[in-house]
């Protein structure tokens, strides 16, 4: 009899530290998978950025217009027409003083090569913001890293 108990026994804490060990392993296997979900989340985040901050465009706005209160925000290229060339630029403009006037976008190609330009007349009251759609010639191509100036 005390022969059975001993064997119930020993199977009983075999039993429980397979389950103990088999609980650690799973948790560390959570762990480890919880890391490289992290890890491969801020490697793909830290790729989007560089790629994002490669293909950006780079937008200047004027000495004067800085002078004059004048700042850009977000921007958006776009096509205006259906032959595929991207050549909308959508600036958001913020006004800390009144300013009316005529704003000059130019587009300068990675070459440096200016490749379009557009007038657009607009007013803005101290402290408003907005969006202005410069509308290039259709033939303009506002490219990767463009440099787009604002005077």
């Amino acid at each position: 009899m005390k022969w059975y108990s001993t064997v119930i026994v020993s199977v009983l804490i075999i039993i429980l530290s397979c389950s103990r060990i088999k609980s650690k392993t799973k948790e560390t296997l959570n762990k480890g998978g919880e890391i490289v979900g992290k890890t491969a989340t801020e490697f793909v985040e830290g790729v989007t950025e560089g790629v994002e901050r490669t293909l950006d465009c780079c937008i200047v706005i004027s000495d004067d217009l800085i002078y004059r209160g004048v700042s850009t925000g977000k921007y958006y290229i776009e096509n205006s027409h259906s032959n595929g060339n991207c050549n909308k630029l959508t600036l958001y403009i913020i006004s800390e003083k009144d300013f009316k006037g005529r704003l000059l976008a130019k587009v300068y190609d990675k070459k440096k090569l200016e490749c379009g330009r557009k007038y657009v007349n607009v007013s803005f009251n101290a402290g408003e913001a907005k969006y202005v759609d410069f509308v290039f010639d259709k033939r303009t191509s506002i490219e990767m890293r463009s440099r787009i100036t604002i005077e």
